[in-house]
């Protein structure tokens, strides 16, 4: 082992970055990367293979700082192992445009494998980090060609303990035995709160045994640095189970308030600095110091990871030679790039196809893409036989040992486990070698808004195949009926929240979901029957709304989505034949992506001088972006047979075509009627 007084300076170092960078912003939390800058430095500098000049290498070992809140500690790490983080990037800490966010984010700075913030988020992308290594090793490596051998890192503080997010990803993490996954417990006893006593006294070790993990415990973090070292060697010769090291620190260990909650989300004052950096060793009068035995220490580790990649390099050109599908399919993968022809694979429907559930026709696009997609993972949160995510020849990501499936198995079974499903999907994302698929009812992906949130902020391609998606799902009644779901979705900035009418329309959800490299998606999708539209195709449904049935002498537009299209079809003869109106009606399977085109043409699909009513069998919120009047459901739902419950809040032929011709006449005299679609400042948005 052997540390020496260049091991204490950096490690002083990375406490001072942390604290300068805070007191220059007024504003962050300085506490947490003072307690763990010797946890860093050793895991970093002694164990860590990365090389900052190219932080996308497959490879490279992974670290999530799931405490995001202590992101100083991670951005002088990222500075002074020499990736494209400067001084100045520090020093502009938490301000506008800066690559330093005061949470770490993922498309913001270079290093930084995931958006982390929201407590406990972190620590389930590092198991998805952690899956996906295991199933890309297992797919890619052969004999003598170990090409993806990557360990997953990750802190996590006594907030993200607290959260379920990571509960449940533990539990998942233990049951699928990831070796390949190491966790460090910042154990300080503080929260925003206080001391943890107030609120969180459980013993966290026995908790993380009892999900099947390795646990250790560091009583010294503060300065047992070989302690530390011993802990993360003895947590890498585990390769059966994943790994947890207590590490019990002091919060903002040097300085005046250390060990309590006052230096843990505030910068420290100028006397406290002050006494730190002389109790360190530092000029009091500098900010922003690094010794240059600092940057030489840790360039050297970095130049390590270089010569490390260089060597992997010659290492995947022989594999090439040996293995040359599997290396054109990996380089494939790496550059983000789809099998060419796969979309030739999605499904087609012709109106002499029968009524089918839009979870089957999801269902039958997967069986249909499977293996023309070797990258997507599917899966399910204990819902396989209800979401229809699982292909027949499916096999499951499961431990060997288990005899329920292997690493390269494509089918993972999250259990009930929405958040963490969630959560993990936005790592096996982030890893870069697959796509995630997974489903639930659409009423239960809000069990994980916290990481759908993420999955668009993050710009993380997941695919949530979200069944069951209204009234339509019947008998269960109004606790999983979602009323409010897709408003909220839609809502989110970057998310295709897709509700497809029938089989056309399903593929190009999947089309786009697919093909969308940085946007996530919601397919939202239902148990009962929908019939093949006569007006539907693959091309008109990705323009995300398109005319699903003309008529140029039409008194009213009906815009609507999934299973309410087939019904409004249904409600254009109702109307001619009780109310002597004339109406056309517009497909809506992603209003997201019809907001991407243009004017014209969505002009042409919602046009000026006719009244236009949206009819979904949800909140009607946001609706009047498309529409003059709304007719949803701004109420729960019932529980009985899916046609009963429709026929009970009208959502029929007959409620359709009444509340139309009630909207043309409101309209009769407004002239000119502007369509929905023409706004002032549209253009600034």
């Amino acid at each position: 082992m052997g540390y020496d007084k260049t091991d204490e300076l950096a490690i002083n170092t990375i406490r001072l970055l942390a604290v300068d960078a805070t007191f220059a912003a007024n504003s962050g939390h300085p506490g947490a990367p003072m307690g763990l800058a010797p946890a860093a430095h050793v895991l970093f500098n002694k164990f860590m293979t990365f090389n900052p000049k190219n932080p996308d290498w497959v490879n490279r070992d992974r670290f999530v700082l799931s405490n995001g809140h202590g992101c100083m500690l991670q951005y002088a790490l990222l500075h002074l192992f020499g990736y494209a983080l400067s001084l100045d990037d520090i020093k502009h800490f938490r301000q506008v445009d800066s690559i330093t966010p005061g949470h770490p984010e993922a498309h913001d700075t270079p290093g930084i494998e995931v958006t982390t913030g929201p407590l406990g988020q972190g620590f389930a992308n590092a198991v998805g980090l952690a899956i996906a290594q295991a199933h890309t090793g297992a797919v890619f490596n052969k004999e003598g060609f170990p090409i993806i051998t990557n360990h997953t890192y990750t802190f996590f503080g006594d907030g993200c303990a607290m959260e379920g997010v990571a509960s449940e990803a533990a539990s998942m993490a233990g049951h699928l035995q990831l070796g390949n996954l190491i966790a460090i417990y910042d154990d300080n006893h503080i929260s925003i709160d206080g001391d943890t006593a107030c609120a969180f006294t459980e013993d966290v070790l026995k908790r993380f045994e009892a999900y099947g993990w390795h646990t250790q415990h560091v009583v010294d973090g503060n300065t047992d640095l070989e302690g530390i070292e011993e802990a993360i060697e003895k947590a890498k010769e585990v390769t059966d189970k994943p790994s947890v090291i207590k590490l019990t620190t002091t919060i903002g260990f040097g300085s005046l308030l250390e060990g309590t909650g006052g230096v843990h989300g505030n910068a420290l004052k100028e006397d406290d600095i002050k006494q730190l950096k002389e109790k360190f060793g530092f000029d009091s009068s500098k900010t922003f110091v690094v010794p240059q035995e600092v940057y030489d220490l840790y360039g050297k580790h970095a130049a390590e990871g270089a010569a490390a990649e260089q060597e992997w390099n010659k290492l995947f050109e022989k594999y090439g030679e040996k293995y040359s599908e599997e290396h054109k399919d990996l380089k494939r993968r790496l550059a983000g790039k789809l099998p060419e022809g796969w979309q030739k694979c999605l499904p087609t429907y012709t109106t002499k196809d029968p009524a089918i559930a839009s979870r089957k026709l999801s269902e039958t696009v997967l069986e249909k893409i499977h293996e023309v997609l070797p990258e997507l993972l599917s899966g399910s949160a204990d819902l396989t036989g209800s979401n229809n995510t699982r292909w027949k020849k499916a096999v499951d990501f499961q431990p060997p040992n288990t005899k329920l499936g292997d690493w390269s198995g494509r089918y993972i079974r999250y259990g009930v486990r929405e958040h963490a499903m969630g959560a993990a999907m936005n790592g096996l994302s982030a890893y870069g070698t697959v796509i995630p698929a997974s489903g639930t009812f659409l009423n239960f992906v809000s069990y994980a808004a916290g990481a759908v949130r993420l999955s668009s902020l993050s710009h993380q391609r997941v695919i949530w195949v979200a069944t069951h998606d209204s009234i339509g799902l019947g008998e269960d009644g109004p606790t999983h009926q979602p009323i409010e779901t897709l408003a909220h979705f839609r809502a989110l900035p970057n998310m295709m929240v897709w509700r497809p009418a029938d089989g056309n329309e399903t593929s190009a959800a999947y089309y786009m979901a697919l093909t969308s490299r940085e946007t996530p998606s919601i397919l939202a999708l239902t148990r009962q029957n929908l019939p093949q539209l006569e007006g539907s195709t693959i091309e008109g449904a990705i323009k995300g709304g398109y005319i699903a049935l003309d008529n140029k002498e039409a008194d009213v537009t009906l815009v609507s989505t999934g299973s309410e299209v087939s019904i409004c079809l249904e409600a254009v003869d109702t109307l001619k034949e009780k109310h002597n109106l004339k109406a056309r009606v517009v497909s809506m399977p992603c209003v997201e992506v019809f907001d991407a085109q243009s004017k014209e043409y969505r002009l042409s699909v919602i046009p000026d001088g006719i009244p236009t009513m949206s009819v979904e069998v949800m909140s009607t919120l946001g609706w009047e972006k498309y529409s003059h009047e709304q007719f949803g459901l701004n109420r729960f739902g019932a529980s009985g047979p899916y046609k009963d419950v429709y026929k009970k809040f009208e959502f029929t032929p007959e409620g359709i075509a009444k509340r139309a011709a009630l909207t043309v006449d409101f309209y009769k005299d407004v002239k000119p009627l502007r369509s929905p679609i023409n706004r002032a400042f549209q253009q600034l948005i």
